[in-house]
């Protein structure tokens, strides 16, 4: 073959493989329709500003959004910003409907974890579309259904002047401090306004869809969740100078009992909402991690199954008990030996088991009797929210609709969210998003924060067909749920 055959040869090549590659979805090669114009619009507002406790306002984005509702034609009335602090301001809109039934009500956190710009590859608090994902701090956690509610809210509203009446209300509270600091903006609202939120049930984060190599597993349906809760581990010691160093150490104690802990743990505690979620996820799995979850339902759980999935860390967050060491102090100079050391360690509880029970286990499992173990703050158990028919039939309509063949999973989130608040005062609450992430590579809290623009919009319109569904009766129930 000649020179210039060769060159044409790995042409056709490369043209090929360029019709071959999949397409990367963005905004930017995607035809937004004006709804999801909007969309984009409100979320690269909350995404850049900063709702952080330490420096954050999140006032500012609750008066953001109060401003897009007013502008949309919502009265005063019925768009309230009220805190507790200038900075801790919540949300609260109401659509209202003929009030044939009783509200449902749209709850998402506005507030997100501390992110420095020197940990990130880029300003974290700076909206960024990069091949094919939006990049930012609150992109996935939690303010991208914060954007949703909003645009769905809106656009229900425009369709109201068509004919569309809910007949219930829609409330959509937007609120502070879920992520951290002292003004918790669910738990304010129910003790000082608890009307404005008053619902028959609710929809929030804590549950959403999972992706594993491009291939759509399930959409999870958040019905119970851990219970949060941290302690301080600590060690005293009297001290002394750095040139005539003993063994008594606090820092070498308080590691050594660390490493005891990484080292352990807990015992596979299944409940109804997890074995439910083994037993239909092990049939999407399949292969050796499906088998791995029917041996962990065995009784007693199998011990190589449990290896397996203990390796895999939303499993094993599923089976279990964790507890992790998340924040280290100690020492008062570099020339003195240490007289105190301290260590955080945050435990995420099944909700069958009692924060006192582990602490018992961190005092066996660190065998130390020099270290300290108090609780932080008391811990808030919750109960699950029923599986009713009411709420998961239009659940597992709309999905199958939309992704034929990807069944719907009730699940135990792993992390905490605000809905355990609503779920210890009467009204169930249930994590559904609709927005499907990839099960290996959560960056919620982490570096580079990031949700597939894609999926973020057939998250916005799953649920704007749910909230629909959940707002009409009859022949109206069905077609919204199309």
């Amino acid at each position: 073959m000649n020179r210039t055959k060769t060159w044409i040869f790995a042409i056709v090549l490369l043209f090929v493989a360029l019709l071959a590659a999949p397409a990367k979805h963005s905004a930017q090669t995607m035809k937004l329709s004006a709804d999801q114009q909007l969309l984009r619009d409100i979320f690269q507002q909350l995404i850049e500003i900063n709702t952080t406790d330490s420096v954050g306002d999140c006032t500012a984005a609750a008066n953001a959004m109060a401003a897009r509702l007013k502008a949309a034609g919502f009265a005063d009335e019925d768009v309230k910003v009220l805190g507790p602090n200038p900075r801790k301001g919540n949300l609260v809109a109401r659509l209202r409907g003929t009030g044939a039934r009783k509200p449902i009500l749209l709850l998402a956190h506005i507030d997100v974890v501390e992110a420095k710009r020197e940990d990130w590859s880029f300003d974290p608090f700076k909206f960024l579309e990069k091949d094919g994902y939006y990049y930012g701090r609150g992109t996935s956690d939690d303010k991208a259904m914060a954007a949703i509610f909003i645009a769905n809210l809106i656009r229900i509203k425009q369709e109201g002047q068509e004919g569309f009446k809910p007949d219930r209300d829609l409330i959509v509270a937007l609120t502070a401090d879920e992520e951290g600091g002292d003004h918790n903006g669910v738990d304010w609202l129910l003790k000082n306004h608890r009307p404005l939120i008053e619902a028959e049930f609710g929809l929030n984060e804590g549950g959403g869809g999972a992706i594993r190599s491009g291939k759509k597993l399930f959409n999870a349906v958040q019905a119970s969740e851990k219970v949060y809760q941290s302690f301080l581990l600590e060690v005293k010691n009297k001290g002394g100078h750095s040139s005539r160093p003993v063994k008594d150490n606090a820092i070498y104690h308080l590691a050594a009992g660390l490493q005891r802990l990484a080292a352990f743990d807990f015992p596979v505690n299944l409940n109804e909402v997890t074995r439910a979620y083994f037993e239909r996820v092990s049939k999407i799995e399949g292969g050796q991690t499906g088998a791995a979850m029917k041996g962990a339902l065995q009784n007693p759980p199998d011990a190589k199954s449990v290896a397996y999935l203990g390796a895999i860390p939303a499993y094993n967050a599923t089976m279990r008990t964790t507890c992790v060491a998340t924040m280290l102090e100690a020492g008062h100079a570099e020339n003195a030996l240490p007289q105190t050391a301290r260590a955080t360690v945050n435990c995420r509880i099944l909700p069958t088991e009692t924060a006192e029970y582990v602490k018992e286990t961190l005092i066996k499992v660190t065998g130390d009797s020099r270290i300290t173990i108090t609780p932080i703050r008391e811990p808030k158990p919750s109960p699950p929210s029923p599986l009713s028919a009411e709420v998961m039939k239009p659940i597992e309509a709309i999905t199958e609709r939309m992704w034929p063949g990807v069944p719907v999973v009730p699940m135990m989130s792993t992390g905490a969210t605000d809905s355990l608040y609503l779920r210890n005062v009467g009204i169930p609450i249930y994590g559904t998003s609709g927005i499907f992430g990839d099960i290996d590579d959560s960056r919620a809290h982490g570096k580079d924060e990031r949700i597939s623009v894609k999926e973020f919009y057939d998250g916005q319109e799953f649920l704007y067909r749910l909230v629909k569904a959940f707002a009409s009766s009859g022949a109206n129930q069905r077609q919204a749920a199309k």
